[in-house]
């Protein structure tokens, strides 16, 4: 199963928040947070398309829906199996 992204709604943009996390993701990226600890990385966009990072997505659709409470999108296994799958993935 792919990976279907909700509506996107347009934030506005506020310089006082400039600190801000969502600041700090840069363009082409997407902000994860991973593991027990919610840990955050920031990959590529372009890791979206791989059949392994949808396979993650997948199970993040069913675990959480389209609720993600830390703000970015959450993933559901450990930090090492992320590790290892992005590790891959910047091989390619």
């Amino acid at each position: 199963m792919g990976f279907r992204l909700p509506g996107i709604r347009r934030a506005s943009f506020d310089a006082n928040r400039a600190s801000s996390k969502a600041v700090e993701v840069p363009k082409g990226y997407l902000a994860v947070y991973v593991g027990e600890t919610m840990k955050r990385f920031v990959i590529p966009i372009s890791y979206l398309v791989h059949p392994s990072f949808q396979d993650l997505l997948s199970q993040a659709e069913e675990e959480f829906g389209y609720d993600h409470p830390m703000g970015g999108l959450t993933i559901p296994c450990s930090q090492d199996v992320f590790a290892n799958l992005t590790s891959h993935l910047n091989g390619l």
